[in-house]
């Protein structure tokens, strides 16, 4: 059966039918998911209850090396597999951003798949961060089209830690510099790449100048022009250009639980 594609907002979003994940899949319809992906950025898939750890992992693996998260359980058997639970008063998360923008060289895309969903609420929202730059005037292009972005490892996952645990974290993961416009790889398409979660400063920039500036650009992906909005159902599965996106959790589901598994495909060094 040939693939076919159902786009949810004019620019950003697609449900894919016609594919079992969990199959053995040919080259050929690898290389129509990837472009459906460049095209639509996150493109979602309904039905695939059939998609255990394993099959997840060979997906992924499909469309490059795939990543281990430092958080992942040293004893985990896939250790491709990282694990987001969520319940009681422990949130999704909740602020807009792109995964593991704290690495050299981030993640190309990162495919979740719902493991345990709430009664109702949980849906995940994602912008498209080229149209979001394109919504910005001329004079804050030219502004930042140059500037340097540090990204920091510990700004999320060392959050409220003690300062000597979050310089061991920063030891073992330098804070990283990104350029604030990046340039997708294969599409040529100018991206805004800084995100709440993982950007603390602009280099070269007054802390202040760079907050207000960061606050602003950060801001550009909750305008719902660039957005799409998915709700989960048991079986779905989402795959995302972290290259060309941000996404968010909706929270409104707590106290009940929610469990996702992410597999992230290694990417390159952003320019």
């Amino acid at each position: 059966m040939a693939l076919t594609t159902t786009p949810m907002t004019a620019t950003i979003g697609a449900e894919i039918g016609g594919v079992d994940l969990a199959e053995d899949l040919s080259a050929e319809t690898i290389a129509e998911i990837r472009a459906a992906l460049l095209e639509w950025k996150v493109i979602f898939f309904r039905d695939q209850a059939a998609l255990d750890r394993d099959r997840h992992v060979a997906f992924g693996r499909a469309f490059g090396e795939l990543e281990v998260h430092p958080l992942t359980p040293k004893d985990q058997a896939e250790p491709e597999i990282f694990v987001l639970p969520s319940g009681g008063k422990h949130k999704a998360p909740g602020v807009w951003h792109s995964d593991v923008t704290w690495r050299p060289e981030p993640s190309l895309g990162s495919i979740l798949r719902a493991v345990e969903l709430p009664p109702l609420g949980g849906d995940t929202l994602w912008a498209d961060m080229g149209a979001a730059y394109d919504l910005l005037d001329d004079v804050t292009k030219e502004e930042i089209d140059d500037l340097i972005a540090l990204h920091d490892f510990t700004r999320a996952f060392g959050f409220g830690q003690p300062p000597e645990v979050q310089e061991k974290m920063r030891a073992k993961y330098p804070t990283v510099e990104h350029p604030v416009v990046r340039t997708h790889p294969e599409t040529g398409r100018k991206t805004i790449y800084v995100n709440a979660s993982f950007t603390n400063g602009i280099k070269g920039t007054d802390p202040r100048d760079a907050y207000g500036l960061l606050d602003r650009l950060q801001r550009q992906a909750t305008i719902p022009d660039v957005q799409c909005r998915f709700r989960w159902e048991p079986g779905s599965v989402a795959f995302w250009d972290n290259r060309a996106t941000q996404h968010i959790v909706s929270n409104d589901f707590l106290p009940a639980r929610r469990v996702m598994e992410r597999v992230t495909v290694v990417g390159d060094r952003p320019f």
